[in-house]
């Protein structure tokens, strides 16, 4: 039988250089160069007032190696980041020998957001100095992500004083338990538990008044909507993703599509994409050329959003929810949906009767009403209404007409919650085409299909590499500035990736 050498798996003593343990070509290299020959610190130093007396403080730039090789090597706990420096030689060499602790770390992470922003932006410099933007088409795309924040705590400041008098009357109801126990035996077992929750009612409580105090209006929506507000983060938001329902925020990137270099990273409370388009398109100004062109999916289409491109004279592609019904090359993607959901319960469901269409109501000749299926008069409350580029006219019924029908289940979707009824009669297009219907023919061109393509191909791998080999999976700070300083480090990472990838620093 063959004899091998046997492995040593264990502690050794070596005698080890540092700066050999960081290869030209290798991230930490790029890292390493560039915080120590191209950023500008001045901002972090600044900080810094033990000049005169004082324990010494750890270099700002030693403590930005640990973050960002840290980031790249998917640890996100500053425990894990002190760990790393006391036990693995990479880390050990990049910072130095330095061996910060846990809550210094986690202090410079969380409280540099603001200076991130410099950082981010030195690195796209000189991503710029060595030819890696291309400028020829940014993609923009966003990723929704929880936060340090709890779901359960959102709501309006009226939940939230339901919830405070919920705990109030539930307090006194055991204050008052416990002054009819005081004149009778009782069980001590139990009058702790009870003397434990009343605790924590009351510490409950304390906070929630405190929160509304401070707090003396709700957050504004779109729209004039109310957003939900949050008692853990308040500057986080509920938004809607396809794992469900998550209290996070926004990390949008645009990306240049020649090297996939991030040229704009930013982080908002809102689940809206909409809303996040103009932010963008204004941040990467400085870095677009003329012949620039934009590119972002479904989302963030919307008509205001056309028309502020079409303000800036600048030409992007911006496909609308539809798309794909006109594009031939998604022919066969009704097959898809027609597949059953092996999670869903596959039972036929009970078909619910359809409701009144427009066709349904007569409309009056000089269309100051119209009139339901029961005779009942509904009046006009939108005279030159535009709808989708449509002119419409929208009528109301009366709630003395509608609340008594004997025919709101025909009429209404949800009789026990809506009141009255709504219709909507078209009357054709406005006069000359609408932004959205500009867009729609460059989408269906040719070079709109390309676009579509060239989009997916340019940004979606970006956040590929964050989320699957950063690991990227939630934001663990609070407050917007905190989280976008968070987002920024980790599109950092990205962008010195690839700065190493194309020889950046190597003689």
């Amino acid at each position: 039988m063959a004899r091998y050498k046997t492995p040593h798996r264990g502690m050794k003593l070596l005698p080890v250089d540092f700066e050999r343990q960081i290869l030209p070509g290798s991230f930490e290299h790029a890292l390493c160069h560039l915080v120590d020959h191209e950023m500008d610190l001045s901002t972090f130093h600044a900080r810094y007032k033990n000049d005169d007396g004082g324990a010494s403080a750890f270099d700002p730039a030693v403590l930005i190696k640990i973050a960002l090789l840290a980031y790249s090597r998917g640890i996100v706990s500053s425990r894990k980041m002190e760990a790393a420096c006391r036990e693995n030689v990479l880390f050990i060499a990049v910072s130095g020998d330095s061996q910060p602790h846990f809550t210094t770390l986690a202090a410079f992470v969380s409280e540099r957001g603001d200076a991130v922003a410099s950082l981010f932006a030195q690195v796209l410099l000189i991503c710029d100095r060595q030819g890696l933007i291309g400028r020829e088409m940014f993609a923009i795309d966003g990723v929704k992500l929880p936060s340090n924040a709890s779901k359960a705590k959102s709501g309006t400041r009226k939940d939230f004083q339901r919830q405070l008098k919920k705990m109030e009357t539930a307090a006194q109801k055991i204050i008052t338990t416990h002054r009819q126990a005081d004149t009778a035996l009782s069980d001590d077992a139990v009058a702790q538990r009870e003397a434990k929750k009343l605790a924590r009612l009351q510490e409950e409580s304390k906070q929630l008044r405190d929160w509304l105090e401070k707090n003396t209006a709700d957050r504004p929506g779109s729209k004039g909507a109310v957003r939900l507000s949050n008692r853990t983060d308040n500057e986080s938001a509920k938004m809607a993703t396809s794992k469900g329902v998550i209290q996070g925020y926004t990390g949008v990137a645009a990306v240049d599509e020649k090297n996939q270099i991030i040229v704009d990273a930013q982080a908002h409370g809102t689940g809206s994409e909409q809303a996040l388009l103009a932010a963008v398109v204004t941040a990467t100004e400085t870095y677009r050329a003329p012949t620039t062109v934009i590119t972002a999916d479904a989302g963030y289409h919307s008509e205001a959003n056309l028309k502020m491109l079409a303000a800036q004279q600048v030409d992007a592609y911006l496909p609308d929810n539809g798309y794909r019904k006109r594009d031939a090359r998604y022919a066969d993607q009704a097959i898809h949906h027609a597949k059953p959901d092996p999670l869903w319960n596959k039972t036929k469901q009970q078909k619910k009767p359809p409701c009144f269409t427009p066709a349904d109501f007569t409309l009056a000749d000089d269309h100051t009403h119209c009139l339901c299926p029961t005779g009942k008069r509904l009046y006009r409350n939108g005279a030159n209404c535009t709808i989708g580029g449509y002119k419409a006219m929208r009528f109301t019924g009366a709630q003395q007409d509608c609340v008594p029908c004997d025919r709101r289940h025909e009429c209404l979707r949800k009789p026990d919650k809506t009141k009255t009824r709504q219709v909507t009669f078209f009357q054709g297009k406005r006069s000359g085409p609408s932004e959205t219907d500009k867009m729609k023919i460059k989408i269906d061109s040719d070079t709109g299909k390309s676009m579509i393509t060239r989009r997916f191909a340019t940004v979606e791998p970006v956040f590929g590499n964050l989320r699957g080999n950063k690991r990227l999976n939630r934001f663990t700070l609070r407050g917007r500035t905190k989280v976008d300083g968070q987002w920024k480090l980790y599109c950092m990472v990205h962008n010195i990736e690839k700065l190493a990838h194309h020889g950046y620093a190597v003689q």
